[in-house]
């Protein structure tokens, strides 16, 4: 970061208070030598360079016992602004995130300069060689978590590495089948318990090694290895046949109808089996991890890729705390929402329901209230979806009696009294007793949420304490939260989805019951890869009336997913939990040029988990 502007910082933080322009303020060489930490001599070297650059005019004493007098001729916003517009123009965006991060830079005028990193994120077409260079910058307000398909269990990391990895087949929600991914064809036995996969020829890894089927064998025995949370999947498998390199045979020892969703899901991601993909992310898929810190996060267009070679060539998604955005913005810089931006394209929003909602968890690994059903109904009944949305609105877009939206809308609502609820609650043997709500703190709904139930809490005598967390693991949930309020996102293959969040060993709701808890919902689903279509869909429904009945999840709401556009945007073909497809974006050059004709934009700061 420039030191003139440090320094101009520093001395308008200690001198000038509230902050005046061109008015002389009396000073000292020794005071300002104190703010500046360094010796006189530094000081005067400092204030030279601070009024070559304008920041400042400086007026020495004359004579002894005559202070000197000091001006600041420019605005810190104005200061501020222009230094993070020379720093993102020259590509340095970790430079201008800690320029934002500065004790100095709070409220309006973080809120100011962020939003001028965004517009300055984006999209860019670099003249680096001849065809030039496209990048994609895209901006979040939360840090990674390890990519590893083996234990993945947040939507990014696992659309990321959708986007680094392949799989064998993929699944089609349109068409509710399945489609040739790194297998060119699969074929299965009249009983089901035995598939081969024909993998194809010249399938090259991003290290450079050509895919055989020893990559296929070793990733599945490497979720064994890992313990991975998801192994209930592929308890079945008796035996991995290699017939040939581009040939592999499974066997199972109960029929499978389920198994091509098995090997179309992110944990099935292929990997290859000479490479610790911890330690050096490696995969087929159309991007090549280049970079991976705890500021940036940099893919590559791999142009080996056995499919379409993505469009973008770069993507870098940069972390930056607390942005505050709920939507995804995939807008073009120096443009307003919803404004022709003097090219003739306006931008616009889309909406789509997301598949899930949120929903509010027990933990019955602590002790407390919660474990009496007659507690869980109380809040049941503060909990109210439909009070919920009405009241409350944003994206909330409809009451939830299901993960699913086309089953909620099944259900007639109807709103308990207070009465009711405060008349139930003393027959839980509640005494007063704090009840405590954790939340993750980053999220505006969750807390908006977690503040309208406190207060309905309060109407009956319930005394809810709100926890709001940034980062907290499942250990320190156990030990301090009654209650969790979350949000699921499901899958495309959503029979997938509602499987694994029964089943998975690393979501927070598998951690937060009893061991009975999860044998009763595991004993209803022993049957589900064996049935048919049909019958799964009914087993899932049994499953879930067994956690709602039973109040073991409190559903809230189904979500309303916007992205902000603009119509200068091609490819917008939705992924993976809502996210867009990058490996297939592109923005049409010269459709809407900014004055220099070089940049286009687009950022996404959005915050899923």
């Amino acid at each position: 970061m420039d030191n003139n502007v440090v320094h101009f910082l520093r001395l308008t933080s200690a001198l000038n208070t509230p902050f005046k322009l061109q008015e002389p303020i009396p000073v000292t060489i020794e005071l300002l030598a104190s703010v500046l930490c360094c010796t006189p001599r530094n000081v005067k070297f400092i204030l030279r360079k601070l009024e070559e650059k304008g920041f400042i005019q400086w007026q020495p004493g004359r004579g002894r016992g005559h202070k000197s007098g000091m001006a600041f001729m420019r605005s810190v916003e104005e200061i501020l602004e222009e230094h993070l517009q020379e720093l993102t123009g020259k590509g340095k965006i970790k430079q201008g995130i800690e320029l934002i991060g500065l004790p100095e830079v709070n409220g309006a005028l973080q809120e100011r300069l962020l939003s001028l990193l965004n517009k300055h994120m984006g999209y860019h077409s670099e003249a680096e060689s001849t065809a030039g260079l496209d990048i994609l910058r895209i901006t979040r307000n939360r840090r990674m978590e390890k990519l590893d398909p083996a234990s993945v269990y947040t939507a990014f990391e696992s659309y990321l590495i959708e986007q680094i990895c392949s799989t064998l087949v993929t699944y089609d929600a349109q068409s509710n089948s399945f489609l040739p991914g790194l297998a060119h064809m699969w074929e299965t036995n009249p009983e089901h318990t035995s598939y081969i996969f024909y993998l194809r020829k010249g399938v090259r890894f991003h290290h450079g090694r050509f895919l055989t089927s020893r990559d296929v064998k070793e990733t599945l025995q490497r979720l064994t290895d890992l313990h991975s949370p998801v192994l209930w999947h592929y308890r079945d498998i008796v035996r991995i046949e290699l017939q040939g390199d581009h040939r592999i045979r499974i066997d199972l020892a109960r029929p499978n109808l389920f198994f091509l969703h098995l090997f179309s899901c992110v944990h099935m991601s292929i990997l290859p089996y000479d490479v610790d993909f911890i330690h050096e992310p490696v995969g087929t898929g159309p991007y090549r991890l280049l970079d991976y810190n705890e500021d940036v996060l940099v893919l590559a267009a791999f142009d080996d890729y056995y499919a379409i070679r993505p469009l973008l060539d770069r993507v870098e998604i940069w972390y930056v705390p607390e942005l505050g955005y709920n939507d995804r913005m995939y807008q073009l810089p120096d443009t307003e929402l919803g404004a022709d931006n003097g090219g003739g394209c306006a931008n616009h929003s889309i909406d789509y329901p997301a598949l899930g909602c949120r929903y509010i968890m027990m933990n019955f690994q602590r002790e407390g209230r919660q474990h009496h059903p007659l507690f869980r109904q109380v809040l049941r009944m503060l909990y109210h979806p439909e009070t919920l949305v009405s009241e409350l609105g944003g994206h909330r877009i409809t009451p939830a009696d299901s993960f699913l939206p086309w089953k909620s809308r099944r259900t007639l609502w109807q709103r308990p009294s207070f009465e009711e609820a405060e008349k139930l609650l003393r027959s839980s043997g509640y005494q007063g007793e704090e009840i405590t709500l954790a939340y993750a703190s980053r999220r505006e709904e969750e807390r908006e949420e977690a503040e309208w139930l406190q207060q309905r809490g309060a109407r009956i005598g319930l005394n809810l304490r709100l926890a709001p967390y940034s980062n907290l693991n499942i250990a320190e949930l156990l030990l301090q939260a009654d209650l969790l309020l979350a949000e699921e996102v499901l899958e495309d293959d959503w029979q997938w989805g509602m499987i694994n969040y029964f089943v998975n060993q690393s979501n927070h709701f598998y951690s937060l019951l009893q061991q009975s808890q999860r044998d009763e919902i595991e004993a209803q689903l022993q049957e589900f890869a064996e049935v048919p279509e049909a019958a799964r869909i009914l087993l899932l429904e049994r499953a879930e009336s067994l956690i709602r009945d039973n109040c073991w999840v409190l559903y809230g709401c189904h979500l309303n997913k916007r992205a902000q556009l603009n119509q200068s945007l091609f490819g917008l073909h939705t992924g993976s939990f809502g996210f867009l497809d990058i490996s297939r974006l592109w923005i049409k050059t010269g459709f809407a040029e900014t004055e220099q004709g070089a940049d286009h934009g687009m950022s996404n700061s959005n915050t899923v988990e």
